[in-house]
């Protein structure tokens, strides 16, 4: 513990082997950015200048869509800065600032999606109760509580990790995160209490993952037997679960990589295993919803023809 000191700022030696292409990984990070802020902010745009999208369906998409650009804005402005920088380093609190906004982003996602499967199962195993019990009230009461407890849940763990006695201020990786920060401390009965919250905060989110695909189970059993019900789930719920496997598989191969030795692996797949998650998923939602749900592709179609109501 005698060579212990006070540390002010991280280095990230995640682009350490990217120097002869970072150029292109800049052009291509801010390509990808500019992309995700289109698809995100013109999603969130046609779902509330449209009055007929003020249902609780869009309204669910729309804050999905408000939180991956929340997570996205904790990533890309200080990744793009550093491939423009010969020193990559952030400091302590930007650095517990950036893990609280990757890891509460990761959560809040979790727990949307788990509120989109229960209106699913209301909309199709419970259609003439749908309207009483997911009101538009209930619906922004669900959403608060779908970001504001990871927020909490995640700052919890945040700040207990700032509480720790660190030995090393190198972290191999691009952005920070928890689990990197942690594993610079230095070994104290402090680390057994952010061990225990730490797999507090993965069970409750684990169940989150196991009490969705519960749901499109039963859905899938509802659905065989009524046509109706199948083209309902097609159009409907078909978007949320691929959402959810797009970012379940994104974050388990970064929780993969962390827990076992990422030693052995190429630092470059490393790094896009990593942003994986900051790619795909605020990508592919948007376009996927887009695409899919009828009323927000008449709305696209209609704003790219130039078309009256």
């Amino acid at each position: 513990m005698n060579n212990v000191s006070v540390i002010s700022v991280f280095f990230l030696s995640g682009l350490n082997e990217t120097r002869q292409h970072r150029s292109a990984l800049f052009f291509l990070s801010l390509l990808c950015y500019c992309l995700i802020i289109l698809v995100n902010v013109s999603l969130i745009l046609i779902i509330i200048l449209d009055n007929s999208l003020h249902e609780p369906m869009y309204i669910m998409l729309c804050v999905f869509c408000l939180n991956g650009l929340y997570g996205t804005a904790g990533f890309y402005p200080k990744f793009l800065w550093d491939l423009l920088s010969p020193v990559h380093i952030i400091s302590y609190s930007g650095c517990l600032l950036q893990a609280h906004v990757m890891y509460s982003y990761a959560c809040s996602d979790l727990s949307i999606l788990a509120v989109m499967a229960y209106d699913r199962y209301l909309a199709i195993c419970r259609p003439l109760e749908y309207h009483s019990v997911m009101s538009k009230q209930r619906v922004v009461k669900l959403l608060c509580f779908s970001c504001i407890t990871p927020f909490c849940i995640v700052g919890t763990n945040i700040f207990l990790t700032s509480t720790l006695k660190l030995c090393s201020s190198f972290i191999s990786r691009v952005f920070c995160v928890n689990w990197s920060i942690v594993a610079l401390a230095c070994f104290s009965s402090q680390m057994l209490i952010n061990g225990i919250v730490a797999n507090v905060t993965i069970i409750i989110y684990v169940f989150h993952v196991f009490l969705i695909i519960w749901s499109y189970i039963y859905l899938i059993k509802t659905c065989a037997n009524s046509i109706e019900n199948r083209a309902k789930f097609m159009q409907t719920c078909v978007p949320h679960l691929v959402s959810l496997i797009t970012f379940s598989v994104t974050v388990l191969f970064d929780v993969m990589t962390m827990r076992v030795n990422s030693k052995d692996f190429p630092q470059s797949l490393q790094n896009f295993v990593a942003i994986e998650f900051l790619v795909v998923p605020p990508i592919m939602n948007p376009l996927i919803y887009g695409f899919k749900l009828t009323k927000v592709r008449q709305r696209i179609i209609k704003l790219f023809t130039f078309k009256k109501k």
